[in-house]
């Protein structure tokens, strides 16, 4: 038992990472902190759909004699999507804290919807 659980190293840190980015989002009070908390829990599923397309014994999807198994080229195409997608989310999450900070002086989540309630 010990050695299928040594044997799935890969998925352990995925997991791992995942909470970390999970925990970051949700116990954070910090905007900020709360977007880096996504951008690893993203990068954890990235790794782990990355992970799922090579095949034991695969070669890279080139057409070679004598290769009959190829490791799945599709998600690695749809991770390279997903990163400008991330990218371009982040970038904008980013502009929306800036936002914000100007009008409320603070990334604090309590100070912002505090701040919110006393405003007519």
């Amino acid at each position: 038992m010990l050695e299928t659980l040594a044997g799935k190293y890969n998925y352990w840190a995925y997991i791992c990472l995942m909470m970390v980015g999970l925990y970051a989002v949700v116990a954070k009070g910090n905007l900020l902190k709360k977007i880096i908390g996504i951008n690893i829990f993203q990068s954890a599923v990235f790794l782990f759909y990355i992970s799922l397309s090579k095949v034991r014994g695969g070669t890279a999807p080139i057409l070679l004699e004598g290769t009959a198994l190829y490791d799945n080229p599709l998600p690695h195409v749809l991770i390279l999507t997903a990163i400008v997608v991330s990218v371009s989310t982040t970038a904008v999450a980013l502009a929306l804290v800036i936002n914000i900070f100007r009008a409320y002086g603070t990334m604090e989540e309590d100070r912002i919807l505090a701040a919110g309630k006393e405003e007519p």
